[in-house]
């Protein structure tokens, strides 16, 4: 009876080796999914979520942001602090400053649901690191969009210079005919 056992144990532990062979040939010869992190990154999911933003209107190189505070009173983590002014020449109030205590933030959504500019949505940044938590207490979303747009306002094409306007041709006045005069012999 030892005898059989013996054999079935050496039986079972050879099976078991052949198995674990089959599966690291099987994953030696797939490609290699592996990514350099710091040189290289992967393309972050549309639905990921990172920390929120000041959305840069594409028309006008300017926040879409009137500091209305409707995302300020609707977040649950009270981590969101707007203040707006009415700058000369425009109809509504533009944002001045926007502050997130990132520390805080619980990533809900509730801010951007209830924007009704589109003014703000998720960043796809998840590499944002800092040697303390002090950096996270108040990030500065207006600092971080004149970032933004001045690489926004690089990557477009100067504006062509305004021609000035045709004059319109200048026509001389008439002279008035002269009459001929009379030739003598």
């Amino acid at each position: 009876m030892k005898m059989k056992a013996a054999f079935l144990e050496v039986y079972g532990g050879f099976m078991s080796l052949l198995t674990g062979m089959r599966i690291t040939l099987g994953q030696a010869f797939k490609p290699v999914i592996t990514v350099q992190y710091p040189r290289q990154t992967l393309k972050m999911p549309d639905r990921f979520r990172g920390h929120i933003q000041l959305v840069l209107d594409p028309e006008t190189g300017k926040s879409r942001c009137t500091a209305c505070k409707l995302c300020e009173r609707a977040c649950p983590s009270d981590c969101i602090a707007v203040d707006g002014a009415k700058l000369e020449g425009q109809k509504t109030k533009s944002v001045t400053e926007y502050h997130l205590n990132f520390t805080t933030c619980s990533l809900c959504g509730s801010c951007i649901e209830v924007c009704p500019f589109d003014a703000i949505e998720f960043s796809k940044q998840y590499n944002v690191v800092a040697f303390s938590r002090d950096a996270f207490d108040h990030m500065d979303l207006v600092q971080r969009l004149a970032i933004r747009r001045e690489a926004w306002a690089q990557g477009r094409p100067p504006a062509p210079p305004s021609a000035p306007p045709d004059p319109a041709p200048v026509t001389a006045p008439a002279t008035p005919a002269r009459p001929e005069e009379p030739k003598t012999p």
